[in-house]
């Protein structure tokens, strides 16, 4: 086994901090993206609730103009109470707006994690040296830490469904002749 000089070795621990960031970066980006899906799931619900809970009390509604039956009208009295608390509840809770601060996160952090990639790229190929890998990544990172000042906190749920689609769905990742049916012919490898 060949020894490596300082050099060599310095810019093997440049490149194993760039790794390390690139994929917690990978993490956070799709655990945003999980996140503003799991928000707007709860939209989705809470909207339906809202529409069924005001169909059965204009139903309930119309029932107690024709009948005097009071067990009617106090159910209609309570799924209106419902609905009348679901409503404020969702004057001070938007999921919509929640998902899309997520969704905006996620894709500031994408531009931030193809960076990382093409810095690691640069500096393995040796296209840049190892003091500009450096200015670059104390940028890269001081981006990042502008985006995570901003950003709303994601649910251990929503890391754990991350965590499913990079490792079992394997999102994020290609094969050679996947990426070659997106390039055009002289570009393609195969």
């Amino acid at each position: 086994m060949a020894l490596l000089t300082p050099k060599d070795e310095a810019v093997a621990t440049l490149e194993g901090q760039l790794r390390e960031c690139f994929a917690r970066l990978v993490y956070s980006h799709k655990t945003h993206e999980k996140q503003g899906d799991l928000c707007a799931e709860t939209l989705r619900r809470f909207k339906i609730g809202q529409i069924a809970l005001s169909a059965i009390t204009t139903s309930g509604t119309l029932a107690v103009l024709f009948t005097e039956d009071f067990l009617l009208k106090a159910m209609t009295a309570l799924v209106s109470l419902i609905t009348l608390f679901i409503s404020g509840y969702m004057k001070g809770f938007d999921p919509g707006a929640v998902a899309q601060k997520h969704r905006d996160t996620a894709a500031d952090m994408w531009a931030i994690r193809e960076s990382y990639l093409s810095l690691l790229t640069d500096l393995m190929s040796r296209t840049i040296d190892e003091k500009t890998a450096c200015e670059r990544r104390d940028q890269l990172q001081d981006a990042l830490a502008a985006i995570y000042k901003s950003a709303p906190r994601t649910t251990p749920k929503a890391y754990r469904l991350a965590q499913k689609a990079l490792q079992m769905k394997e999102d994020y990742t290609f094969n050679p002749g996947e990426i070659d049916k997106f390039l055009p012919p002289a570009l393609k490898r195969g």
